[in-house]
């Protein structure tokens, strides 16, 4: 019983220190524009991948939905004037630990797998991102398992779109 209430209470703290990590507006700017970058690489977003955007970018900063929205908005814009990946990634790195970093990567996994499967030009957009965040190739093909499984209770194979040593 004293296990599972520890186990709670590290996981309340855990969530904390996330959610302190992620405070800053421009934290969570960056991040809501990787998700976006993810979200339309391939067409449009749809309109699934748009929900979960929402819902993810909301639960993860504890918004409301008219804040969440604006912070769409405002990281859509930041993406229309971006010309790479890397205003963002250097801004998150900057305020993230390994975790968050991982955390990051786990919510790009998240939005791209919304459809049911992941296009080659999102898996490589998050191995990209993943490379410049200092996140190693076997947490980002865990990160992918781990969502794809949830997803679809299917195991995904370890082979990822890009080598960890190509640039």
């Amino acid at each position: 019983m004293f296990g599972s209430l520890k186990t709670f209470i590290s996981s309340l703290v855990d969530d904390e220190r996330a959610l302190n990590q992620f405070g800053s507006e421009d934290g969570q700017l960056a991040t809501a524009a990787l998700l976006i970058r993810v979200a339309t690489i391939d067409s449009e977003m749809s309109e699934a991948k748009r929900k979960r955007l929402h819902a993810v970018l909301k639960a993860a900063f504890g918004l409301d939905d008219p804040a969440t929205m604006r912070l769409i908005d405002d990281a859509a814009a930041a993406v229309r004037g971006a010309v790479d990946l890397y205003h963002f990634t250097r801004q998150l790195n900057g305020t993230l630990d390994n975790d968050g970093r991982r955390q990051v990567i786990r919510m790009m996994w998240d939005i791209a797998y919304i459809d049911g499967s992941v296009s080659e030009f999102e898996a490589n957009l998050v191995w990209r991102v993943a490379d410049l965040m200092g996140v190693s190739t076997r947490q980002r093909v865990d990160l992918r398992r781990a969502i794809a499984v949830g997803r679809s209770g299917d195991p995904v194979s370890t082979a990822d779109t890009a080598p960890s040593t190509a640039r």
